[in-house]
């Protein structure tokens, strides 16, 4: 059979800003999962066409048109495109499936333009796709997520489409995606693995793939996709450094504070860890990943600074993340909390997320329950800097007002030049001015939205849910979003269907 897998990591570029950013960054986002589809399929003895799309060009064109069966797997955000994607294949007969966090989130939805939603997956359920076991209009799952990676080598095929330059050359930037382990022991209500079971996997496969990098791809980046990583801390770093020092790669990790304690930082720093990424999440809640046991507030701030210190001291890179909006922020505090962490930790760059009810976590049943989520809003908005909720605790200006506070300090040019102080190389240097660009971006979009708010009746009676009826700026953005895919969706097309689908 002739097997199409798309990665979409990324909508379509609008503005000349973000053709160098895809381009750059957007293009290392690969996926694991869908990389796997293509070995598996690869295997099997099927005619496999693997590409990723990060913005650029007309992603139906980097895989025939001429298939048996797609495979897409995508995020919410570019939900649409994949939409439109599956119209076209289906039109020329092509049998479509979608996977990925928007097809575990939202399948009801996803059906309506897919033969098969895939919820999570291994080698034998595709195999079983492919043999035709499954009539169309199924939504289905293997019974956990597949627990055995394909090694780097056998990767490789796809981290040269994904990743190299013309699919030929490694970049400085070229990035291999890993995993050590799969799922998360904590139970966050916003976050799609809150259910899912930690499960640590092959420490000797791990060791091969990191033998395999320091022959072939020496130097290369290593980016784990684990949700949490090294929960099974001394297990994973006796891996890592069982590899000689001059051959251990850069690395990027998101992990929690509790696993980071000790002397574990040392050991990120002997084992040549560039990023670490841990979730602060609130000062009033979730302070479990934090390890500050039931400490909030101020003192919640100050042990949080001082565990990044310690970090920083180790780790070349930090990212703290942060969200706001949750029902337990009300006031001034929650805003006037972390400026100050910012003002204490300058060497960790901040991310303020905006609360988002991907279906099937807790967050999403509850906000369902109380009429919270806004009904009509697109897939395409669900993600910063738009709201697809109502906020419990300030009116929708109010809550803007807030964003713009919080990203006016992150972006200031006195917090740019206290990072560029700390800061302990000149790629970082680089990164933190970029971002800090980035950031300033988005406070002309979050301005954008408060004046709409404050100016127009119909977009305010929107987002306090008094009308279901769809700001015409809305329906604009969707279709620049789309690009020339946008004559594909109709407005009913692109209403979401936010029920549910239990297995």
């Amino acid at each position: 059979m002739r097997v199409g897998i798309l990665d979409l990591l990324g909508p379509p570029a609008r503005r000349p800003v973000e053709l160098g950013y895809q381009l750059l960054i957007t293009k290392q986002y690969a996926s694991i999962t869908p990389q796997a589809i293509s070995v598996w399929c690869r295997r099997m003895g099927h005619e496999t066409f693997y590409a990723t799309y990060y913005g650029l060009g007309r992603p139906h064109r980097l895989v025939p048109a001429d298939l048996d069966v797609v495979f897409i797997s995508c995020y919410t955000q570019v939900s649409h495109l994949a939409y439109a994607l599956a119209k076209l294949y289906r039109k020329a007969g092509v049998r479509t499936v979608i996977g990925g966090p928007h097809a575990k989130a939202f399948p009801a939805d996803c059906l309506r333009f897919f033969d098969l939603v895939v919820r999570e997956c291994d080698e034998a359920l595709v195999a079983d796709i492919l043999a035709g076991q499954f009539d169309p209009g199924a939504v289905i799952s293997s019974e956990k997520p597949f627990d055995d990676v394909p090694a780097v080598e056998e990767r490789m095929p796809e981290i040269r489409a994904s990743a190299f330059f013309r699919g030929r050359t490694p970049t400085p930037l070229t990035a291999v995606p890993m995993l050590a382990s799969m799922g998360c022991p904590y139970r966050c209500d916003f976050c799609i693995d809150w259910s899912s079971t930690y499960r640590p996997l092959s420490i000797e496969r791990l060791e091969a793939d990191l033998r395999y990098l320091a022959t072939h791809l020496p130097g290369r980046l290593v980016v784990f996709h684990d949700p949490n990583f090294a929960v099974k801390f001394d297990q994973v770093f006796e891996a890592l450094e069982a590899q000689p020092p001059g051959e251990r790669p850069p690395y990027i990790i998101e992990s929690s504070l509790t696993v980071l304690r000790g002397d574990r930082p040392r050991r990120l720093k002997d084992t040549n860890c560039a990023m670490v990424a841990p979730g602060v999440e609130s000062w009033t809640d979730y302070s479990n990943k934090a390890g500050v046991g039931r400490a909030g507030g101020m003192a919640k701030v100050e042990r949080v600074a001082a565990h990044f210190a310690q970090l920083a001291d180790n780790v070349p890179y930090l990212q703290a993340n942060f969200m706001f909006g949750l029902d337990t922020d009300e006031g001034d505090a929650p805003v006037e909390l972390t400026k100050r962490f910012m003002d204490l930790a300058p060497f960790a760059f901040p991310t303020i997320n905006i609360p988002v009810p991907f279906g099937g976590t807790p967050l999403h049943d509850e906000l369902a329950a109380d009429g919270r989520i806004l009904p009509t809003m697109p897939f395409s908005f669900y993600y910063a800097p738009y709201v697809v909720t109502t906020i419990k605790n300030y009116d929708p200006v109010t809550y803007y007002d807030k964003l713009i506070e919080l990203y006016g300090h992150a972006a200031s040019p006195e917090m740019l030049r206290r990072r560029l102080r700390t800061a302990p190389s000149r790629v970082v240097r680089w990164v933190h001015r970029a971002r800090t660009a980035g950031f300033r971006a988005d406070l002309g979009s979050f301005r954008r939205i408060r004046t709409l708010l404050r100016s127009d009746p119909g977009f305010l009676a929107f987002h306090e849910g008094r009308t279901t009826a769809l700001p015409e700026f809305y329906r604009h953005l969707g279709d620049r979003m789309l690009g020339d895919y946008s004559e594909l969706l109709s407005a009913a097309d692109r209403t979401p269907d936010l029920s549910s689908i239990r297995l």
